[in-house]
């Protein structure tokens, strides 16, 4: 049945593709076909192929949706309990923040009496002195304001071999044995304990079950980018979570944190060697994940997503710059999967989801040259002319333009059909209710969209340089990521956007130098460029944020009522901030008060 669903559900992606890409080849070769058109054409289909995989997971979210369920989450006894490790990779991140949610997620345990089942791990990557004593002093506070001896450890590595794969890998090796699962979180994440506990009990009913990922939920963010993610991960990730679990099998993904892990499976089978040259497509893997997923389910163990665990969180950057570079880093993961898409005894799906992730950086690249390809055209070819000076609207010949329209109104229908029917049930249903109102779904979906929808040509060439420099043989290496919402000047926002401002102004000089009728078309995608650095510092505004959602704008359940988990989260957060302000206050004390002779002391 699974192969099947699986079979009907790329068969249909593809035909959907090759009738788009038939439809576009009748408009543009009505007067006959060049080498451009064929590239052209052949863009197209492929952009179309992604586009229609986009959306028939969507389709099958909704549907699955329908018919789903709700399945009960019992607090499980004792005795059934196995010994799990909960594990948060840390890499000079905030240390307060960190902490904070290790805090809040010991004391939700203990609060269900079932804090003696786990033992949390701070595996400590960081390379910076500062964040290792902050991270060291934040170890010894919890042990004391907590009294969790014994459940709370700490080590740093003095070299992060491997990185997160590798500091997962050394926890496995020095201490797995004692310990039936892992719960993998990343330094953000942030879960329920009702949902950790759900996760060990299905884990222990289930003994093929080498993998169980959650669909985090991102949390806590002030600017406007922040809160249009995390309403866009509230509202749709949850049906498309469903999409990709009617066709996982016992191929299901893994996203790299917020999942429970099975270590004896995780041993046997999820060594990671270093591929063969030099980064970036050799060396360390960097999208661990999907390979660890792909030898768990090679192994004979099913990996699989449950989108009805709720309770599971992370954040996420707060501006397009800090996206980018994590998505940079990402990027490269991905791409290196080409070389192991044909790596020996992968199940099918497995390849076909390693083939998806590098899609997921190559369309930007695609849809960027579609677009020069299409304004080159029109330059090198000027007859026909499709763009009469008087009409706004392309005027082809019969019967091309009714095929052109066809073409533009099912790219349009499998962009936004899915996010509108999401919006519609949503606001139609009680699942009304956690957003605020009915007017609130709609408004904050129609401005998540707008704001996408302006942010796209910014986020294409983002992902389109970073898909060069990696054909380029440059390697991102391993940033960490600044999650924190302070404003972004403007200043910043040109220093990294200001090469997009160049290519805006290209596009429209060229567009009407040489093809004034295209210029209102190519206004959505040199508009945006023209204006990248203001539309990156303003939708990095915390303020702009807080406006908004003071609006009730893009206004999320676990923003309108934390849960418990949440709220011990930031309570603790507020405490350790305090705490290491007054360790701060008493350094620089103690470094300036004099000695004996009235001298302040030597640094030495």
């Amino acid at each position: 049945m699974i192969a099947f669903r699986r079979f009907l559900f790329a068969a249909t992606a593809v035909i959907l593709a090759l009738v788009a890409g038939g439809l576009f080849a009748v408009v543009v070769t009505a007067s006959g076909t060049s080498r451009l058109q064929v590239l052209q054409v052949s863009l197209l289909t492929i952009c179309c192929v992604w586009l229609a995989w986009g959306f028939n997971t969507a389709l099958s979210g909704i549907i699955s949706a329908s018919r789903e369920r709700r399945r009960s989450v019992p607090v499980p006894s004792r005795m059934t309990m196995s010994r799990t490790a909960v594990l948060v990779p840390i890499y000079n991140e905030d240390a307060d923040s960190v902490f904070a949610r290790v805090a809040a997620m010991m004391e939700g345990l203990r609060s269900v009496g079932r804090l003696d089942n786990f033992d949390f791990y701070v595996l400590s990557d960081s390379t910076k002195a500062e964040h290792v004593e902050h991270e060291k002093r934040s170890t010894f506070t919890l042990l004391s304001e907590l009294h969790v001896a014994g459940h709370l450890y700490y080590r740093n590595r003095e070299k992060n071999t491997g990185r997160k794969a590798g500091n997962i890998a050394d926890f496995v090796t020095k201490n797995g044995g004692a310990y039936e699962y892992m719960l993998v979180l990343d330094a953000d994440s942030l879960m329920r304990p009702q949902t950790i506990l759900e996760m060990v009990t299905r884990m222990d009913a289930e003994r093929d079950l080498g993998l169980l990922q959650t669909q985090p939920l991102i949390i806590g963010r002030r600017t406007p980018f922040g809160r249009a993610l995390q309403f866009s991960a509230a509202l749709y990730s949850p049906i498309f979570s469903r999409g990709i679990a009617s066709l996982q099998g016992r191929e299901g993904p893994f996203w790299g944190h917020n999942a429970i892990i099975r270590v004896k499976a995780f041993a046997d089978c999820c060594g990671m060697p270093s591929l063969p040259g030099k980064a970036p497509f050799g060396g360390h893997i960097l999208s661990h994940d999907f390979v660890e997923a792909a030898l768990l389910s090679r192994g004979g163990w099913r990996v699989r997503v449950d989108p009805d665990l709720e309770g599971s969180y992370e954040e996420a950057p707060s501006n397009l710059i800090e996206y980018a570079k994590r998505d940079r880093r990402w990027c490269q993961g991905n791409l290196q999967h080409g070389k192991l898409v044909l790596a020996p005894r992968f199940n099918l799906w497995s390849r076909i989801s390693m083939i998806t992730g590098i899609m997921a950086y190559a369309a930007s690249p695609i849809w960027l040259m579609f677009i020069i390809v299409s304004l080159l055209d029109p330059i090198i070819a000027a007859d026909p002319n499709y763009f009469p000076a008087d009409s706004l609207f392309p005027v082809f010949p019969t019967p091309e333009t009714g095929k052109a329209l066809l073409l533009l109104f099912g790219i349009f229908l499998l962009l936004l059909l899915p996010k509108f029917l999401i919006a519609m049930a949503s606001a139609l249903t009680a699942r009304r209710r956690a957003f605020g109102s009915p007017g609130q779904v709609l408004a904050g979906a129609f401005v998540e969209l707008v704001m996408t929808s302006i942010l796209a040509p910014v986020m294409m060439m983002f992902q389109s340089k970073a898909v060069a420099e990696i054909l380029l043989r440059l390697d991102s290496g391993w940033p960490s990521t600044d999650r924190d919402d302070g404003k972004l000047p403007l200043s910043a926002a040109f220093k990294a956007s200001w090469w997009m401002v160049i290519a805006g102004l290209i596009l429209a000089v060229t567009t009407l130098a040489y093809s004034p009728e295209l210029f209102l078309w190519m206004l959505p995608i040199a508009g945006p460029l023209l204006v990248s650095p203001v539309l990156i510092s303003l939708t990095g505004d915390p303020d702009l944020g807080d406006a908004m959602r003071r609006a009730g704008l893009l206004s999320t359940p676990f923003e309108i009522d934390p849960e418990p988990v949440i709220r011990a989260s930031e309570s603790w957060r507020r405490r350790l901030e305090a705490i290491s302000g007054r360790h701060a206050a008493g350094a620089v004390q103690n470094a300036v008060a004099p000695d004996k002779t009235g001298m302040a002391p030597s640094p030495a």
